[in-house]
């Protein structure tokens, strides 16, 4: 009997855990390092718009960046990526995707990186860089999202948040 105790301790904390999970999601909580709101459609409908009139003339009405997008140009700089799974959108955390669309790459790599990409912080309130992101995210497939989810987990544990 006491091999029994310990397994229905177990059992109790696994069960409590995913309770919480589960709590989590229906009150909406985001997880550890998520400031994006995909699932959120009034966000994704504002996302949406914004793209349309700032973002898809370089990246694509459909999300699919410019032709040939990983080689560089005469110029040195490299073509606007897509933003859809083909991309390379989904490897970065939320905050980075942020301070990318806010100071533009040029500024956030540094190093005398140069790109046509520029920041759209006094073009764009904060919210409607969300809500373009958010929008961008929402068109991603379940294993992608699930992927970019882990890469915010981990991203906030590293930062300590």
């Amino acid at each position: 009997m006491p091999r029994i105790i310990p397994a229905l301790a177990g059992f109790a904390v696994l069960a409590a855990a995913i309770g919480l999970a589960l709590w989590r999601a229906d009150a909406g909580e985001a997880a550890p390092g998520q400031i994006l709101r995909w699932q959120d459609a009034g966000v994704v409908a504002l996302g949406a718009e914004v793209y349309a009139a700032h973002c898809a003339a370089c990246h694509g009405a459909e999300l699919e960046g410019q032709p040939d997008w990983q080689v560089a140009l005469p110029d040195g700089r490299l073509p606007a990526p897509p933003h859809d799974e083909s991309g390379h959108t989904w490897h970065h955390p939320d905050r980075l995707l942020i301070d990318i669309t806010t100071r533009g790459t040029a500024a956030v790599v540094g190093g005398g990186y140069e790109s046509d990409m520029p920041g759209f912080g006094d073009v764009l309130s904060e919210a409607e860089i969300v809500a373009v992101l958010s929008h961008i995210k929402s068109t991603w497939p379940e294993r992608v999202i699930r992927f970019h989810d882990e890469i915010n987990a981990r991203d906030a544990m590293e930062d300590g948040r």
